[in-house]
């Protein structure tokens, strides 16, 4: 009985697609990327490219990209402040999965389907 429920339980931490999940993945954080893979953006670029993602939530998502050494965050000494975000040389060799999932996007699209979570609820799409 107990080897049986070490078989259905098991988890592979270590598995390189759960890393790269963790890094990348939820609603935002590709989105994000696949925006910064054109250059630097300032935070309210990058929110004006997102209006259904909340200021606490960018935010969040930017630091912890920042955090896992994906993006860069560059304060300029100006009045007022100026803040760019950029890919670091690590975020950008995620360029060509970023691509990659733009294609597969508009493959799908092209197929008659359209995934709900990318509608607003006026029915236009975020990315």
């Amino acid at each position: 009985m107990a080897q049986e429920m070490e078989h259905t339980v098991s988890v592979n931490f270590g598995c390189p697609v759960a890393k790269t999940v963790g890094v990348i993945g939820g609603k935002w954080k590709g989105v994000i990327l696949y925006h910064l893979t054109t250059g630097p953006r300032r935070y309210n670029e990058i929110r004006r490219t997102l209006p259904n993602i909340t200021q606490r939530m960018l935010t969040l998502q930017l630091r912890e990209l920042e955090r896992d050494g994906i993006v860069h965050r560059e304060i300029y000494n100006e009045n007022p402040p100026r803040v760019e975000y950029s890919l670091t040389p690590l975020g950008d060799t995620l360029r060509p999965l970023l691509d990659f999932m733009r294609d597969w996007g508009i493959f799908y699209g092209e197929q008659g389907c359209e995934p709900v979570a990318t509608i607003s609820k006026s029915g236009k799409h975020f990315c």
